[in-house]
């Protein structure tokens, strides 16, 4: 007869199972040596009978629990396929919500300044990029690098502009002006217009790369609490 639990307790074993096959895989000791003339094991000092008798049960034991530990893994991951959850974003399965947190890690990063997480992700090498599946997390920081790149353009060139008109002016005003003379001439008005230069920001970037972070990190939030309530309420199956 097949034994029910709820999924939380299923976790929890599960977790408990994980700590008892390591540990007890660290003490196994199913390997000895002895001389030919003695009967006792070297190290264990053991007969050679009772060593293979402990060695095969602490074998037994182990091979046990992780079949035990297969059949919750089984059925939480039966359970997870089968239940589906509710967010304001649209249904999941459990399984696709949790598939979704690991792609989504909720950092400590989202809340920092944009140009910190540009930095952060230049630091990482090629094969650590290539392994992050955070994608919108990574198209915010595009967008964020190169609006921040352009506006920096943008200023210097404009810099450059105001320095340039500036030197119209004394030109066409004459060099042995004393007194700053500010009277607008107007080609010197037409050549800033013409040429200052402006952001082209087409999709508002910085509009986009915050909506895509606050709407990962609700999404996030919204999972996490719907799996919480799931894990808590659903029943398994353990045969």
């Amino acid at each position: 007869m097949a034994e029910q639990k709820l999924v939380i307790q299923a976790l929890d074993e599960r977790e408990l199972l994980k700590k008892k096959i390591d540990q007890k895989i660290e003490k196994l000791v199913c390997v000895d040596y002895a001389k030919n003339n003695e009967e006792k094991g070297i190290d264990s000092q053991k007969s050679r009978e009772e060593f293979a008798a402990e060695a095969k049960a602490a074998y037994q034991q182990i091979m046990d629990l992780i079949a035990r530990y297969e059949k919750v893994e089984a059925a939480i991951v039966a359970s997870n396929a089968a239940t589906v959850i509710q967010t304001s974003f649209g249904e999941y399965t459990v399984a696709a919500a949790i598939a979704l947190r690991s792609r989504l890690p909720l950092r400590e990063k989202r809340r920092m300044p944009p140009f910190v997480n540009v930095v952060r992700r230049e630091l990482l090498s090629e094969e650590e990029r290539l392994n992050e599946t955070d994608f919108e997390e990574h198209l915010a920081e595009v967008m964020t690098k190169q609006f921040l790149a352009a506006r920096t353009a943008v200023d210097e060139k404009n810099k450059i502009l105001e320095g340039q008109a500036e030197a119209m002016r004394l030109g066409i005003l004459g060099k042995d002006v004393r007194v700053k003379d500010d009277r607008p001439l107007a080609v010197v008005d037409a050549y800033i217009r013409d040429n200052r230069a402006g952001l082209l920001d087409p999709l508002d970037v910085t509009k986009r790369a915050e909506e895509l972070r606050v709407r990962n990190a609700a999404l996030l939030k919204e999972i996490e609490s719907q799996i919480k309530i799931m894990n808590a309420t659903t029943l398994v199956e353990i045969d």
